[in-house]
């Protein structure tokens, strides 16, 4: 096993390297350590025991006196390496001072914010140079006090002696502050109204949770809904206010032990839930799981994440309980960031608000990953990683804009050898939506000064994306397949020589393809450079267009009326099944698809898992959850005739186990398998045919654990080498890192 790490932080000069030697060499690993333009880059080969335990141990054990801003690691495919050394710097590149992301408070100032003796003493916004806002208050670089939004605070002359003093911990410590010349919070009723400050709105925050309020407050990025997450009715109201309808709630723990008694925990997600970025981390709940059912309903998951601010810090240990903390906006809407904003726009969902005078230059979403295979897989990039670039093993020969996809955008810069991914935008199907993502493309512009000689977008000539790239970059401009660039993004974090060729499986609900349908379980044997179509799922029709996507019982209908099959009538009543039907039959606003997401939402309905939706990916993440509950090996049959994926045989099965009432969880567990054999045969099929043993696995399909888990053992049985996503998200959230190297390797 190999594994690819990347440390910005106080790692060079500390004795880090030789730290790294000892550790490494203590566990017989392999591999080198070297220092770069921005940090220090390991990669360690040997025992996957060996290889884990190292990965933990270094920020247990590291250097005294060094400190870890950041921390991303990669799993690779072994190279053989015959020992460990320290290599020589890399030097190539100019050394640069990299926008940091926004950082979880360390362990001296929590101690110092718990200490009734320290003058900061319960101060809501401690922090010293290895915590604390970074990108979310920087207006422009170099990253000093005056270009931050602190330098409307003027240091007391305590702090600035601190500030000025190379051996305080908080020697140039941008944001710093105290009681005395710092920002400070005050409790406000809905309408903006100040009930209490300081001090006395910390106390009265808690008591109004403990009452069963509903409280919006200001963070780092923007602001938190929160509540108490034990008290169901509390939560039920939330929902109502929110108008989220059953989409689960992100948790905040007091601590990982209160975390533990929920939910089951591995060595690695404990560590990314006490990591310094501090994402939202999906866990298996326990069967003693005691927080309220709205939480989560129908998840047998919860996204758990830890305080990462002193202000979460101090509601959190008071309050002693887990709270909701899910993005304060409503459904579809960006994070809401500012004071005004938060008053107009939360009024009709929170009872009060918890303000603060430090200022929110740009708007960033909490992260959420999910360990798969024990590997790392990101479901969003945002808080603690953005803007922290993707580090590419070859130089992009011009800068490169990418312009994102439609859903979960992301925007990025390329530059050089590196990928700037912006923080998570959203579904740019609102108009506030669509202003924050014209925004973070201005910013990420002026932040980074450049002038792209190239522009990427999508293909789909309806996408946001890619009419504000015709109207604003035309000459610019390079529209790029959706499908190619999740293949490409996968390719690129897993450093895939960029001439070889790979069997290509991106598996999606939509993306717009080269003959004007909806892709979405495409095949391509591709490089960098190119790609050819070599498979494809038998298409079939979305009865409704969009409405399909939100009512998976339309899909059902439609694959039924596809494979020759009558419709079962327990899917809706007969005179919809027979106006459905008609409408696929005259191809009235049915347009034809080819998509693996929209197979599992049918399969979902006509098992009777979930007819209607009431967010992205419910059916399809509930149909996974409802295999989980078995462990069977059997398989349900997909035929492959030409470059056909036929899907008709299992649906034929399918049917036949539901008319002799095979348990749901065995059905849906052979649906899986099924999806497995056939992503196998056919990598076989191709390497008859080309010799070809890579395989690409991407799209947002790909979050599905149970997949992943199910199909890469029986790829590893047979000799592939296997790329999955760790870095950026498989889903449409990676897409941008995609499609910067499409428009910069050229």
């Amino acid at each position: 096993m190999r594994v690819k790490i990347f440390i910005t932080g106080t790692v060079q000069g500390v004795g880090f390297r030789p730290f790294i030697y000892r550790l490494a060499t203590s566990l017989k690993l392999k591999g080198y350590v070297l220092n770069d333009t921005s940090g220090v880059t390991i990669e360690v080969e040997g025992n996957e025991r060996h290889v884990k335990e190292f990965l933990l141990r270094i920020e247990k054990e590291k250097p005294p006196i060094s400190k870890i801003y950041s921390l991303e690691y990669k799993i690779l495919e072994d190279t053989g390496y015959d020992n460990f050394e320290i290599r020589e710097s890399n030097e190539n590149g100019k050394i640069e001072v990299l926008i940091l992301p926004d950082l979880a408070t360390c362990e001296d100032c929590i101690k110092e914010l718990e200490n009734p003796k320290n003058r900061r003493y319960r101060y809501p916004f401690i922090n010293c140079t290895n915590c604390g806002p970074r990108f979310t208050i920087i207006e422009k670089l170099p990253y000093d006090r005056k270009n931050t939004t602190m330098k409307i605070f003027r240091m007391c002359p305590e702090c600035e002696k601190e500030y000025n003093d190379p051996k305080n911990r908080r020697f140039h410590a941008q944001p710093n502050a105290c009681p005395v010349c710092g920002p400070h919070v005050w409790l406000t009723d809905k309408k903006g109204n100040t009930i209490a400050e300081r001090e006395k709105a910390l106390e009265l925050t808690v008591k109004l949770l403990k009452e069963g309020k509903i409280l919006a407050i200001k963070g780092l990025g923007g602001f938190h809904l929160i509540c108490d997450a034990s008290n169901e009715e509390t939560v039920k109201e939330l929902r109502r206010r929110k108008n989220r309808e059953e989409k689960p709630f992100a948790v905040m723990f007091p601590n990982i032990e209160s975390i533990k008694k929920e939910a089951f925990i591995s060595p690695l997600e404990e560590r990314a839930l006490l990591s310094i970025e501090r994402p939202i981390v999906i866990l298996k709940k326990k069967k003693s799981y005691s927080l309220a059912p709205s939480v989560a309903p129908l998840n047998n998951t919860i996204g758990a994440f830890l305080p990462y601010t002193p202000l979460h810090h101090l509601i959190l240990k008071d309050f002693g309980k887990p709270i909701i903390a899910t993005s304060a906006n409503v459904t579809d809407d960006p994070i809401v960031k500012d004071n005004e904003e938060a008053i107009v726009r939360l009024s009709d969902i929170t009872d009060f608000l918890l303000l603060h005078n430090r200022p929110i230059k740009r708007r960033c979403d909490d992260s959420v990953i999910r360990i798969v295979a024990e590997k790392p897989s990101p479901l969003r990039r945002s808080r603690g990683f953005t803007p922290l670039p993707v580090k590419l093993p070859f130089n992009l020969k011009k800068p490169v804009l990418a312009l994102g996809p439609f859903m979960k955008n992301t925007i990025a810069l390329g530059i050089e050898d590196k990928v700037f991914i912006s923080q998570h935008i959203g579904d740019l199907e609102t108009a506030l939506t669509v202003e924050f993502y014209e925004e973070t493309i201005k910013d990420f512009l002026s932040l980074f000064n450049v002038n792209p000689e190239t522009v990427v977008c999508d293909k789909h000539p309806l996408y946001y994306s890619t009419k504000f790239g015709e109207k604003n970059f035309k000459e610019k401009l390079l529209k790029v397949q959706h499908h190619f660039t999740h293949l490409l993004s996968c390719l690129t974090e897993n450093e895939a020589d960029p001439a070889e060729e790979v069997i290509g499986f991106s598996f999606d609900g939509t993306g717009y393809g080269d003959d004007g349908t909806i892709w979405g379980c495409e095949v391509f044997r591709l490089n960098f450079f190119q790609y050819k179509r070599l498979f494809h799922l038998r298409q079939f029709r979305l009865p409704g267009g969009e409405k399909a996507v939100k009512e998976p019982y339309r899909v059902a209908i439609s694959l039924y009326k596809e494979a020759g099959i009558n419709p079962p009538q327990n899917l809706t009543d007969e005179k919809t099944i027979t106006f459905i039907m008609k409408m696929i039959e005259k191809g009235i606003n049915s347009p034809l698809t080819s998509s693996m997401g929209r197979l599992f939402d049918g399969v979902a309905a006509l098992i009777g898992i979930k007819k209607k939706v009431s967010y992205h990916a419910q059916a399809a993440i509930l149909l996974e959850q409802e295999a989980l509950k078995s462990e069977t090996k059997k398989k349900y049959r997909f035929k492959i005739r030409e470059n056909i994926i036929d899907w008709a045989p299992a649906l034929k099965e399918i049917s036949n186990d539901i008319e002799k009432g095979v348990p749901t969880p065995i059905i849906a567990r052979k649906f899986h398998n099924g999806i497995a054999e056939m992503i196998v045969n056919i990598a076989e099929m191709e390497r008859k045919k080309t010799g070809i043993s890579k395989v690409a696995l991407s799209g947002g399909v790909f979050q599905n654990g149970l997949l992943i888990e199910t199909v890469l053992p029986l790829l590893k049985e047979k000799n592939y080498t296997v790329y999955t996503h760790q870095i950026v998200p498989t889903n449409d959230g990676g897409i941008s890192l995609g499609q910067v190297i499409a428009g910069g390797i050229k």
